[in-house]
């Protein structure tokens, strides 16, 4: 679906105009009306939006365009490597403008969709940072997002709280909270149900605007110490991408009157193109960024994507593939070099394990595997990592204050200049291990239980023990996809036999009794779980891979309402 295809999505029945919303003049919302989306909403903020869009809407589409290109040569055999036209700038001595005070200690950074509940709790947490996000953690419905926008409003006033009528327990901010970062969507992905000059608007812009708009002011004089706001970038493939946010924050800077360099953002390093372009991403932004992020399981779904058509390239069950891996090792190692090099933050990956509170013994287990990994992380050099829940936010910070001592940042202390010499084969070497029909189930079974709740609004989705969002799920569905392209063999529990559409028919028709048995009948009945599944199960059979879970299945939760009137009749 393009960022002008609209006609297919859902309508909802008609209803009388007793609302609707003040947009300015070639703007259209078609989201269902609400007084509170509606402050968010308002014909100002909406102005501006749409200015964001007229300048950059040319520009973005050529971005995505030059991804298409890109894709069409790895698929002609050729792999991404570092770029000999920017070679200068990797070898030039230069830094990115000081980390601000307000955010030079995020050892510990929590992660969660903008929902109310998770915003309290997150911001009480006892993590240095809160990203609260508009991607891959948050299902995209009109609701979720516009509700998302009157949260954080409230969250930077300071106003926020949650009534919980099931506990009768009221949630409010304590007096010393994270510093909280949003991430909006990605490039590629279109906000259908706001329409400017006739096409759907480009929904980072939908989200960082808003944001933006109602905010700046109030999070500059009460948590960025004069700076702000912050923000996380997602999805980049290269410098181009790099170059047209650094465009949006400058415009968005100069029509707020605020000084230049005031935005700062991190970048996710969670495409296999945009580790070839760190330090290019970092000169891009370098007036607006503090720091890159090891993205490690977009990283993973973007391998195969970018490989999609070698038959070389066959990863082995997802489990395996961890940050020991030398492909993997590498790209983390880089990151931190490129980082601490150009004077900013080199952020871990996630600890997607959440508490098993019925399981002492596993969930001791679990907290284990988190401490090891941490270590690895800051022994390394990383300067932060992220958690998915807040019962892993004290095992995190003991880690890294063990062994970082009083120092906010290892950005002085760890250089890594052995970093230097890590080659393009490093960065492209083949995962090793094994593939299983374990692997194939476990693919199946979480792709389609996380994209069932998907489709029913959740996009953070506690399953096995682990917190799945889009990433993980994006990994099961490529890997299946590759899997059934290639004729993978499964030779890691001795069966030996090759992965076909027949016998993932089977794998499929298993695993959903398995998943009925497990979230009971009624739940079953009532949630979007054949739907998903016939969705999934299209996808990994495609004759070609869709780039992205949920892009293809959007329009399934896009519900158009008459010029954003009220559903009430």
């Amino acid at each position: 679906m393009g960022l002008g295809t609209y006609e297919n999505y859902h309508r909802a029945p008609p209803a009388m105009m007793k609302f609707g919303y003040d947009a300015p003049e070639g703007v259209e919302i078609r989201g269902r009306y609400d007084g509170e989306f509606a402050a968010i909403l308002d014909r100002d903020a909406l102005q501006f939006v749409a200015g964001l869009q007229r300048e950059f809407r040319s520009r973005i589409k050529y971005a995505m365009e030059c991804r298409e290109e890109a894709k069409r040569s790895f698929s002609e055999g050729a792999s991404p490597g570092f770029d000999p036209a920017t070679r200068y700038i990797r070898e030039g001595e230069w830094t990115c403008a000081p980390v601000p005070p307000a955010v030079a200690d995020r050892t510990v950074e929590i992660t969660g969709p903008a929902e109310r509940k998770m915003i309290i709790n997150a911001l009480n947490s006892g993590a240095k940072v809160f990203m609260a996000d508009f991607e891959d953690a948050l299902s995209p419905s009109w609701e979720n997002l516009m509700r998302g926008q009157v949260n954080l409003k409230d969250a930077v006033d300071g106003t926020i709280t949650f009534h919980d009528k099931a506990r009768n327990r009221v949630y409010k901010l304590n007096n010393q909270t994270a510093k909280l970062f949003v991430r909006p969507r990605g490039w590629h992905l279109p906000e259908a149900h706001i329409l400017i000059d006739g096409e759907p608007a480009t929904g980072c812009l939908v989200d960082f605007g808003l944001y933006f708009y109602h905010n700046h002011a109030a999070f500059r004089r009460t948590q960025g110490a004069g700076l702000g706001p912050f923000f996380y970038l997602p999805k980049m493939e290269n410098s181009r991408e790099a170059k047209l946010w650094n465009c949006v924050f400058e415009k968005a800077e100069k029509t707020a009157g605020i000084e230049r360099g005031s935005i700062r953002a991190t970048v996710l390093i969670e495409t296999l193109p945009a580790v070839f372009q760190m330090n290019e991403i970092l000169y891009e932004l370098r007036d607006h960024s503090v720091g890159l992020n090891c993205g490690r399981w977009d990283y993973i779904f973007s391998y195969v994507k970018t490989f999609q058509a070698h038959r070389d390239r066959l990863l082995p069950d997802r489990v395996q593939v961890g940050m020991t891996q030398h492909f993997m090792k590498s790209y983390s190692d880089l990151l931190i070099w490129t980082c601490h090099r150009r004077g900013v933050h080199a952020m871990g990956g996630m600890a997607a394990q959440i508490p098993i509170r019925d399981d002492p013994e596993a969930n001791n287990a679990a907290l284990e595997l988190v401490r090891k990994d941490k270590l690895r992380e800051v022994r390394a050099g990383h300067d932060g990592t992220w958690a998915a829940h807040p019962g892993l936010v004290p095992v995190c910070m003991e880690v890294f204050s063990n062994n970082m001592g009083d120092t906010p940042n290892q950005i002085q202390s760890m250089k890594l200049e052995d970093a230097s010499a890590i080659t393009e084969e490093d960065l492209l070497q083949r995962p090793r291990g094994s593939r299983s029909l374990d692997g194939l189930r476990l693919n199946t079974r979480v792709g389609i239980q996380y994209l069932a709740a998907w489709l029913t609004g959740a996009g953070s989705v506690p399953l096995y023990n682990l917190m799945e969002d889009a990433a993980t799920a994006e990994i099961s569905r490529v890997q299946n996809w590759q899997w059934l392209k290639y004729g993978a063999e499964l030779d890691g529990d001795g069966l030996g036999v090759k992965v076909n559409n027949d016998l993932f028919g089977k794998v499929v028709e298993e695993e959903m009794c398995r998943i009925e048995r497990e979230a009971g009948k009624e739940k079953f009945r009532r949630g979007m779980y054949k739907e998903a599944c016939k969705i999934f199960a299209r996808q990994c059979t495609a004759p070609t891979l869709d780039d992205f879970l949920t892009l293809n299945a959007y329009n399934n939760i896009v519900i158009h309402h008459p010029t954003g009137s009220s559903s009430r009749l």
